[in-house]
């Protein structure tokens, strides 16, 4: 399966560890690549992000719609199998699920941040809550599923994923990045395939991230995620559900950095990669 990488090195020697980013539902690679990835290269990372099979440029296209996410979880073994031992994982939404799906073989990884993600009990909580919090953007969104990007518009977008003050022009330009979504995959996140890891203190450091103004995945359940792995959280004041293509979005990255340092960079384990 042929996968599309984008990839920003630095100029001098990188740091260790190698950054790979996944990208969440109805997306692909390009919205790390808009600040995120020229940005860690620029601090002197090797910042990767992959396209899921069937997003972006990847291959799969055709059969979008009968992908699972254990095949998702396979992209992501394979995008990391070509970096250096070790790579810190950063998924966001759905992203986040498919890295937490991916520990569950125990492969070694430098650190794992999730951003926005489902969280390990599925999608079910993060449904009931926008559900009975936001019931006419849940109706929306549902509809977006089935339909796709044809149903859409830049506000139906501004709504459900940014902060009320991004520019319009904007909005247009991140329109671009939305596409269909398997639907099989939204039930295996609702318990077709549940999460086999137990709660406790992961091998790895681990990050959680959340939004203030996130309506999808709510501040409380980004909290309940970061208890469930004994995981340092940090809730992104004045931002929403897509932290990384916010106005806000160096906030962001530079709290991921100082995480990085402090916790990743020193440990033993990453300096012997």
């Amino acid at each position: 399966m042929h996968l599309d990488m984008v990839s920003r090195r630095p100029e001098t020697t990188p740091k260790q560890p190698p950054l790979l980013f996944v990208h969440g539902s109805f997306s692909d690679a390009r919205v790390w690549d808009e600040y995120f990835l020229p940005y860690f290269a620029e601090h002197g990372y090797e910042a990767h992000a992959v396209s899921l099979r069937g997003h972006g440029r990847s291959e799969g296209r055709e059969r979008l719609h009968t992908w699972r996410l254990a095949d998702y979880v396979a992209d992501l073994a394979q995008a990391a199998a070509v970096l250096p031992p070790s790579p810190l994982l950063i998924g966001h939404s759905m992203g986040g699920m498919v890295v937490q799906k991916y520990l569950e073989s125990s492969p070694a990884v430098a650190g794992v941040v999730l951003m926005g993600s489902v969280p390990p009990q599925g999608l079910l909580p993060s449904n009931l809550h926008m559900a009975m919090r936001h019931p006419f953007l849940f109706q929306q969104m549902a509809l977006f599923s089935v339909l796709g990007p044809s149903f859409g518009s830049i506000e139906l977008m501004r709504r459900l994923l940014f902060s009320p003050d991004m520019p319009a022009d904007k909005l247009r330009e991140f329109f671009r990045y939305t596409q269909a979504e398997s639907q099989v995959v939204s039930l295996d996140m609702m318990g077709l395939n549940p999460l086999r890891l137990k709660p406790g203190r992961s091998p790895a450091p681990v990050l959680v991230l959340g939004a203030q103004h996130d309506i999808f995945v709510s501040p409380t359940l980004v909290e309940e995620t970061a208890r469930f792995y004994r995981a340092e959280c940090h809730i992104c004041p004045n931002m929403a559900h897509a932290m990384m293509l916010e106005a806000r979005w160096r906030d962001l990255a530079d709290y991921l950095l100082g995480w990085i340092a402090r916790a990743v960079e020193n440990r033993p384990e990453t300096a012997a990669a």
